[in-house]
């Protein structure tokens, strides 16, 4: 018997080594390797420029209650080693042989509905491993596929006898670093994404958790060196990595949880109510675990790897979704000076019993037929194309905090709310109504109304919806990033693309490239949005970090165009602060990529700074075509963008909090023609805590040879639109 242990060590050994695979990307940067280590354990690393990113990395997952058969009798063996080798057989984790290896390259050009360009390129080397595990007779495939940006692989469940029904325990992906690099992050939370971006170095997770999990109406972190991605890291000899995943569908959200004894990351799946990670029915697959790789960090920006992992578009008609400038009731109520609920009178609601018709109205409420009017009349004036309004349906006296599952019907409105009489009105003005679903985290109560609300909505003219889910998630006991409620975001999506619907949800889980897939998800909070300026302020650096970081997956709908940052103005309750500059705000729809962009601030303050306001006014919201001209996370972001429609091409940069001085070349535009350049910059004595709305405006003609030098205060930034002089 131990003559024979030896020889199977002998021969695993052997057909580990044997079984190694390569995988090059197409420009020959990648080298990604996979090989099965002594025990069957599936490994691989990965390399960029011959300089090792991922050390060797386990792959695999454990499975809840997993029974598997025994084929040795190890009665009389005093061996403990050669017990463990053929008893610690631990679900889709070892014991795995190589039966099968498939290579394909792939190379296309799509075209996105909309987007930063106008084309997309999906170009990859393929290896598919098959794997079988002996003594359970079950199979797995391993999917690889590696860019020219970085590598993307995912786990494959064939059709099978003996692996059909399977709850995952825990996916047990690794990614092993090569050293104590730096990582710009936020705790791993089932439940929010909504923290500032902790910038140290792994081994400083640990130590600085607590102080950055900061409190939030619904949160549950799981793990001390618990992170989220999209995850930013940068290696001590400059080099950048961005750690995701893709095509999250009918799955749970992958977090992080570091090793930091060994620098190892492992995946970490949302559990449901249950503790379960996941429930799976073969044939199936997991979503990509994406790793995006340079040396230049405007290369991590430019990726488009997230979306070419997933699925092509399957709307046939995309004629009805529409990129969107919008401005709203919103911001008024987020800083307190207007109010979501009708009246003070009603300290409970219970919908078709209470008669708002006799309530006292509390004369705050801020979705009134008059003041939505002016803002109606504001985006016609200005050239908007739509107008959200936010509390315009009963219910919003007691929405919060009570675990109420029939919170909203999504229907009935306020008595100063007149549905249809507004619809007319914005309708001759040639402005589009934006609807507002606040759930609640009643995901049930929602999916119980969504076709007669998406009805609803199409019978008075809304095309677009933007949908919420504050606060703890019903069925009670489920996370916001569990697999089933995952699978309500999908749900949500795919029936609004049947009622042709634009979906902007917040609160909900982070994007994954999905938008590729259904372009009718125009729009997603799933991070610390501008609201949070109102709630005590962000970092004046957050908006240089989350394009490397929540934008990896899809654009975000963080509202923008801030003007009065003092918000005691508009407030005396409200001592906020928004630590930015008037011209780092009119950056952000530029350097915040998203189809669907809001000027977030009243109408009043735009009113005080027009000249500042012309530039949100002109600046596009679908792209030709786009170049990252400077970035380094933390630090700063410059972006230019080339119009869909007019081929005008605006600027945006973000800076941090040290004040520094951008430096660009105009060598994107087309030689042999002259632009007018409108440059929107910082005042020199600009600065985002103490003088946030000194700015300046200057006009200058450039050509592809020109060259800037500006000055980008702390929370800084410049904005420029550029047109061609004809």
């Amino acid at each position: 018997m131990k003559h024979y242990l030896f020889s199977l060590l002998f021969t695993l050994t052997f057909l580990s080594n044997v079984a190694a695979q390569q995988l090059k990307s197409p420009n020959q940067k990648f080298t990604m390797d996979f090989s099965l280590l002594s025990d069957g354990t599936p490994s691989y690393t990965l390399s960029y420029k011959n300089n090792v990113v991922i050390k060797p990395s386990k792959l695999g997952l454990e499975l809840k209650s997993d029974k598997k058969t025994m084929l040795f009798d190890l009665t009389y063996s005093t061996n403990p080693a050669e017990k463990k080798l053929l008893f610690d057989k631990n679900s889709l984790l070892n014991n795995f042989t190589i039966t099968d290896t498939q290579t394909a390259t792939f190379d296309e050009n799509w075209k996105p509905v909309w987007g930063e360009v106008a084309s997309i390129r999906n170009h990859y080397n393929e290896l598919a491993v098959t794997l079988n595990q002996k003594e359970t007779d079950r199979k797995i495939v391993i999917r690889f596929r590696l860019f020219d940006d970085g590598l993307g692989f995912r786990y494959e469940f064939p059709s099978q006898k003996n692996l059909t029904y399977f709850v995952i325990k825990e996916e047990r992906t690794q990614f092993a670093m090569t050293g104590d690099h730096t990582a710009f992050w936020i705790p791993g939370d089932y439940d929010t994404q909504e923290y500032d971006y902790t910038t140290s170095k792994l081994s400083e997770i640990r130590g600085l958790s607590e102080k950055a999990t900061t409190a939030n109406v619904s949160q549950k972190s799981f793990s001390t060196t618990g992170v989220q991605t999209s995850l930013m890291l940068k290696t001590a000899d400059g080099l950048y990595i961005n750690l995701h995943e893709a095509a999250l569908i009918n799955y749970s959200c992958m977090h992080l949880n570091l090793d930091d004894k060994n620098m190892v990351f492992e995946s970490w799946l949302t559990p449901d109510a249950k503790g379960d990670k996941g429930y799976m029915q073969a044939p199936n697959h997991s979503p990509w675990r994406t790793i995006i790789v340079s040396d230049d960090a405007r290369e991590i920006l430019a990726s488009k790897m997230t979306l070419n992992l997933n699925d092509p578009n399957k709307i046939e008609d995309t004629s009805w979704i529409k990129p969107v400038k919008y401005v709203g009731v919103w911001w008024e109520m987020i800083t307190g000076k207007s109010s979501w609920a009708y009246t003070d009178e009603f300290p409970t609601v219970q919908l078709g019993v209470s008669d708002f018709s006799k309530a006292k109205p509390n004369g705050k409420h801020g979705a009134n037929n008059t003041n939505v009017k002016k803002y109606i009349d504001f985006a016609a004036k200005h050239g908007f194309d739509a107008v959200l309004v936010e509390g315009w349906n009963e219910g919003w006296e007691d929405w919060f905090g009570h675990s109420k599952d029939y919170v909203f019907d999504f229907l009935t409105a306020y008595p100063d709310f007149d549905v249809k009489g507004l619809h007319e009105y914005a309708k001759s003005k040639g402005i589009k109504m934006m609807m507002h679903h606040e759930t609640s985290g009643s995901v049930r109560n929602y999916e119980r109304h969504m076709d007669k609300a998406y009805q609803f909505m199409k019978d008075n003219g809304y095309d677009a919806v933007k949908s919420g889910y504050v606060g703890d998630i019903m069925p009670r006991g489920e996370n916001h990033y569990s697999q089933w409620i995952v699978n309500h975001f999908q749900y949500a999506l795919e029936k609004a693309a049947e009622y042709k619907i634009m979906l902007n949800a917040h609160e909900a889980v982070r994007p994954t490239g999905i938008s590729r897939t259904y372009p009718n998800l125009i729009g997603n909070e799933a991070a610390r949005g501008t609201e949070y300026q109102a709630f005590g302020g962000s970092k004046p650096n957050h908006v240089t970090v989350l394009p490397f970081t929540r934008l990896v997956g899809g654009p975000m709908d963080y509202t923008p165009g801030i003007f009065e940052m003092d918000l005691s103005k508009l407030n005396p309750d409200n001592n906020s602060h928004v630590n930015s500059t008037i011209a780092n705000q009119l950056a952000l729809y530029v350097t915040m990529y998203s189809p669907l962009q809001m000027a977030a601030d009243t109408p009043e303050n735009y009113d005080r700074f027009p000249d500042a306001f012309q530039f949100i006014k002109d600046v596009a919201v679908d792209w030709s075509d786009s170049k990252y001209l400077e970035a380094e996370p933390g630090q700063y972001v410059t972006v230019a963008r080339k119009a869909k429609v007019t081929n005008n091409w605006f600027i945006g940069n973000v800076n941090g909090d040290t004040s520094r001085t951008s430096t660009i070349k105009f060598d994107f535009l087309e030689k042999g023609k002259k632009y007018v350049a409108t440059i929107y910059a910082d005042a020199k004595e600009a600065h985002y805590k103490t003088n946030p709305q000194a700015y300046t405006i200057r006009k200058m003609t450039v050509t592809n040879k020109s060259k800037l030098a500006q000055l980008s205060a702390p929370g800084g930034g410049y904005a420029i639109s550029i047109v061609e002089i004809k």
